[in-house]
């Protein structure tokens, strides 16, 4: 091989190993509060922005840090943006709420304020129980609410948690704010107020043994009597049912089951939501 050919053979094979070693680079990886992963090199960053350049290009872009949810750095290092740390300016000391892109079309289930009418009390475990249970009844009919995506309840109730908002104070809380943090054009927010009442029935069972005396042709009975308590529990349910669209209420019902039985409530909510504007017979 003369010194031309094997100059060039060592040439190909350092612009080989060049551009195998700028392929293998590794990235940063942005993850934005609307799940979208952007991979890039980082320059700088701020309080506020974080400037990054696209594989290939020099050109740098700013990023607001509010719609930043995680960055993992190629180091293997990663830092989380908690929004929720963040004040307000001076003057005002409201934590400062993140706002995500709105994704059109989408639905998001409320947490569902279960209180006890008669002591203002509400429960926790019902609240979560009867989110769950709307957002399963509205993922069943995801055919009959086209071309609505309902959001993953994991997501709605983390970015909530985020924000400081719980069954407790969700109804303080302005829609359009809610749709905001959750990202969402659609809301479906629904409370299950109830009372409580019982009442006892007695039930009473004879049983009785006849003799007829040989001597005197008397009638001898031995008589046995039973009586059983039952104490039945009877619940008084009331159902508040409201749509939101970007903001403007579309749909608001209030339903008394018929029935006054412990999970009565379930089916005013199936009712309710078969009748509003977003759900379309099949």
């Amino acid at each position: 091989m003369n010194f031309k050919k094997a100059f060039t053979v060592v040439l190909m094979l350092f612009v080989s190993i060049v551009s195998f070693a700028q392929g293998a680079k590794k990235l940063d990886k942005i993850i934005k509060r609307d799940y979208q992963i952007i991979e890039c090199t980082i320059a700088k960053m701020s309080d506020k922005t974080v400037e990054y350049s696209l594989p290939g290009e020099t050109l740098q872009i700013a990023l607001d840090v509010s719609q930043i949810a995680r960055i993992d750095f190629a180091s293997g290092r990663s830092q989380t943006f908690d929004v929720s740390a963040n004040t307000a300016p001076s003057g005002n000391s409201d934590p400062v709420t993140a706002s995500l892109e709105i994704k059109p079309n989408t639905i998001a289930v409320l947490p569902v304020p279960y209180v006890n009418s008669d002591n203002q009390e509400g429960s926790e475990d019902m609240a979560k129980f009867a989110q769950n249970d709307l957002y399963n009844k509205l993922l069943d009919k995801s055919s009959n609410i086209f071309p609505l995506t309902v959001q993953d309840l994991r997501v709605t109730n983390s970015l909530l948690h985020k924000a400081g908002i719980d069954h407790k104070n969700i109804d303080e809380t302005p829609i359009e704010d809610l749709e905001k943090i959750l990202g969402v054009d659609n809301i479906v927010a629904a409370k299950v107020s109830y009372t409580m009442n019982s009442g006892t029935t007695a039930t009473t069972y004879n049983s009785g043994n006849a003799k007829v005396s040989d001597n005197n042709k008397k009638i001898k009975t031995n008589d046995v009597s039973t009586t059983t308590a039952n104490t039945q529990v009877y619940y008084y349910y009331t159902v508040y049912f409201d749509m939101y669209k970007n903001a403007s209420k579309i749909y608001s019902q209030t339903r008394k089951p018929f029935l006054a039985v412990k999970d009565s409530w379930m089916d005013s909510i199936s009712y309710l939501l078969k009748r509003s504007p977003i759900y379309v017979k099949k």
